[in-house]
């Protein structure tokens, strides 16, 4: 690539291939990705999110039991005739609304066989990706904000062309449930990652910003995700990939991303973030929030 020439994102990868254990037993019978946030499957807000960005080409990382959530995107012809006959025609045209959104999408898929860790999904997509920077959108995190998270770290890759990892504060009783980054403040939510802890036991997290399940990745993340050791438990973890980037002397950035983070990861952070944007919507809101009067 010529020196002056700067890459675009323009792929994201979306990991859906999850056993979604937490969420037992609803995800005995569906996976996590199409469980409801307010009125859409949770998957379909990151497809969005991707979409705001400007980014239309998504790899979706499925099993064989978590491949219905790609059934959201696509055409419902048949039950959009059914109701048509019935003369629903309001419900037929949300319906149509859903596919005008997502029909200049472009989905493909790459398959990851067993859960053998996020690393492990992210180099299933090698070939999808090619030589190209991507973005990595984990389902489970939505951002509610004036800016697409993703755009966000879009906007400091390309002045910097170098890996961006989405950060967000977090209080210091709950740092142990995540990675934690040890930075370098460059600007206003903008640092020099220096070092990443997974995990760290209560107080020995370097900072209080932990990870938050949005990256911007380069192509050579697949180098160091080949050489990098499985856990005792047989998983890829990305966050030793970036250690072993950092140990060579690469540069990664933090961008802290700014807007609400909602967790859905477990079953009660899935709850309350599905509330809190039920209380964000026009339909919705009012109800929700008249409700929640009469509980106190």
């Amino acid at each position: 690539m010529p020196e002056n020439t700067k890459s675009e994102v323009k792929k994201v990868v979306i990991p859906v291939a999850g056993l979604g254990t937490r969420f037992l037993p609803m995800t005995r019978i569906m996976p996590k990705a199409v469980l409801p946030v307010v009125d859409e499957p949770m998957v379909a807000w990151i497809v969005r999110e991707a979409k705001m960005a400007g980014i239309n080409d998504i790899t979706f990382v499925i099993s064989e039991n978590t491949k219905i959530a790609l059934d959201y995107f696509k055409p419902k012809t048949k039950l959009a005739d059914m109701l048509e006959k019935r003369g629903c025609t309001d419900l037929v045209e949300k319906l149509q609304k859903i596919e005008k959104e997502f029909e200049d999408i472009k989905f493909s898929v790459a398959v990851q066989p067993e859960p053998k860790g996020d690393g492990d999904a992210i180099l299933k997509t090698k070939k999808m990706v090619d030589k190209e920077p991507f973005a990595v959108l984990f389902h489970d995190d939505i951002f509610f904000g004036k800016q697409p998270a993703v755009m966000q770290l879009l906007k400091v890759f390309q002045t910097s062309q170098k890996p961006v990892i989405g950060l967000k504060r977090v209080s210091q009783e709950k740092l142990s449930s995540y990675g934690v980054a040890s930075v370098e403040k460059i600007a206003t939510h903008l640092y020099k990652i220096k070092k990443i802890i997974e995990k760290p036991k209560p107080g020995e997290a370097p900072s209080d910003l932990a990870i938050c399940g949005r990256y911007l990745l380069t192509p050579d993340i697949f180098h160091y995700l080949g050489k990098t050791a499985l856990t005792q438990k047989g998983e890829l973890i990305l966050a030793e990939a970036f250690r072993e980037m950092l140990n060579d002397g690469k540069v990664i950035y933090g961008c802290e991303i700014e807007g609400e983070w909602l967790e859905c990861g477990k079953t009660a952070d899935w709850l309350k973030s599905s509330i809190f944007l039920a209380m964000q919507n026009a339909e919705y809101g009012p109800v929700i929030k008249e409700w929640i009067k009469k509980l106190k």
